[in-house]
């Protein structure tokens, strides 16, 4: 039997003084791109209505504390917060829990992360550990079957995926509303920086969280070598990007340069572009100032038909009419990546990721850089984030998830002298991406200047890849696709408004 707090605290955070050098390292998890999951049909089910919480604290304070050596969350008698003794697991598809401990650390940061969990779990009376325990594929069909079965005896912290179940779920009660917990303060940078509470916001409820800087997203891969040896600078790829004339007509004009038969054979023996297709049609909206599904006080909004939307998509359908490598009979869907290798193609358009120690782009033949998506004229530099959320199953008691949320909280926190740390550059570097990608784009990548979020994923029922975007390819009919798919997407925008 789950049993209540006695009290609810609200946190102040007493800091020690400590000194730290920074360390480069590694702080980021990689993903990978996978064909959407199938839409199961979960139920309803009761979930428990918690109690009105005291107003969230602003950002916490910080005073000295003797003899600690990490900040110390404290009640509101004074004394550290005591979680009862509650074992925890996070669950993911990735992680290795022996990677997380300190003996095993790759680096400074991550072994003083590991240190303070150690000390954060002996300090708040809790344990915690994180494993992969269901795959990327079921996921978010697991998350959902736990939840209606109402869960068993271990106390887990979900992290799922942008999903049709995940939606649902969401739109059905199977996710707490984590804004009815007074221990995670969703005015604080923390939370805010990667804008997914807003994406996971849903009738006034935030459902799920991610803590710090977003991973970078989508990105063009450039072979520097090619483009060197058709006498062109990748660094002023680079130079466009810092000062804001990296344009959908500025790539043009290089893969114009680039592209050729070189033994007039009739079919080109480079091209200018390759990559996952699907992502790029949907940068190529975002690019342009556009958006799928927007959202508004109301609730979802459609933005299919938006002269911005449409704009974008006729520049993908474009690009790959006039620079896309054909894609090989009976090929794979991800032919493309060897293609990139074999080195005759001048852009990629694939995930950060792939750049990253240990992925596909690992290694290569030439010099391999990275920058943004070219801005379309009613658009900018942007980077559409879709970080892993994290989620408390709804069919767990307010006492459950209110220390599940407080755990998480405290294993999330800075460490003091890393505040703001972006991990995400030093795991580019660790890759084998170009200095300038590592220390222009990555970063910019990461900045909510250049950071939206997408509620494509978010309307229950609704698959924008099998219902439009997977149509937009060589020679494509936009205006035909978009007619296509409107009604259906209008019916499901409007279901989800109403709850249904």
């Amino acid at each position: 039997m789950r049993r209540k707090l006695n009290q609810r605290v609200m946190p102040i955070i007493m800091a020690a003084s400590m000194a730290m050098s920074l360390a480069a390292c590694d702080n980021g998890n990689g993903g990978g791109a996978n064909p959407p999951a199938g839409d199961p049909n979960p139920t309803d089910v009761t979930t428990v209505t918690p109690d009105t919480p005291t107003e969230p604290s602003a950002e916490p304070t910080e005073a000295p504390d003797d003899g600690e050596p990490y900040p110390v969350i404290k009640d509101a008698d004074g004394n550290p917060i005591d979680l009862g003794g509650i074992e925890i697991v996070i669950r993911d598809w990735w992680t290795n829990p022996d990677d997380l401990l300190p003996e095993n650390a790759q680096n400074d940061y991550d072994e003083e992360v590991a240190n303070y969990r150690v000390w954060a779990q002996e300090k708040y009376n809790f344990t915690m550990t994180q494993t992969a325990i269901s795959d990327w594929g079921s996921t978010p069909t697991d998350f959902v079957d736990y939840v209606t079965s109402g869960g068993d005896d271990t106390n887990y912290i979900w992290i799922v995926r942008d999903d049709p179940a995940i939606a649902q779920a969401m739109a059905t009660g199977l996710m707490y509303d984590l804004s009815k917990l007074d221990c995670l303060d969703f005015s604080r940078d923390k939370f805010t920086s990667n804008l997914l509470h807003k994406q996971y916001t849903y009738k006034g409820g935030i459902y799920a969280m991610y803590t710090g800087l977003s991973e970078p997203r989508d990105g063009l891969f450039i072979n520097e070598t090619l483009l060197n040896d058709n006498n062109i600078d990748p660094n002023t790829i680079y130079d466009m990007q810092k000062n804001g004339t990296w344009t959908w007509e500025a790539f043009e004009d290089i893969m114009d340069q680039v592209q050729a038969d070189t033994d007039n054979d009739g079919t080109n023996d480079i091209w200018g572009f390759t990559g996952n297709t699907g992502s790029f049609t949907a940068d190529c909206v975002y690019s342009n100032g556009g958006e799928f599904i927007g959202s508004d006080a109301n609730g979802y909004v459609y933005k299919l038909e938006d002269p911005k939307t449409i704009a974008g998509l006729e520049e993908s359908a474009k690009i790959q009419t006039n620079y896309y490598m054909p894609r090989p009979e009976d090929a794979e869907w991800d032919y493309y990546k060897q293609e990139f290798l074999n080195g005759t193609v001048a852009f990629c358009c694939d995930g950060f990721y792939a750049g990253c120690s240990g992925s596909y782009f690992n290694e290569t033949d030439f010099d391999m850089g990275f920058v943004m998506i070219p801005a379309g004229p009613d658009g900018s530099l942007v980077n559409c984030w879709s970080n892993n959320p994290v989620a408390i199953p709804g069919c767990y008691d307010d006492d459950t998830a209110w220390k599940l949320a407080m755990a998480y909280n405290i294993w999330t926190e800075d460490i003091p002298g890393y505040e703001g740390y972006n991990g995400q550059i030093s795991r580019a570097r660790s890759g084998n991406i170009s200095s300038r990608g590592c220390d222009e784009t990555v970063p910019m990548m990461c900045e909510a200047e250049h950071g939206i979020i997408s509620y494509t994923g978010m309307v229950p029922g609704l698959e924008a890849g099998p219902t439009l975007i997977w149509n937009i390819g060589p020679g494509a009919d936009v205006s035909a696709a978009v007619d296509e798919a409107a009604e259906s997407w209008k019916t499901y925008i409007n279901d989800a408004n109403k709850g249904n």
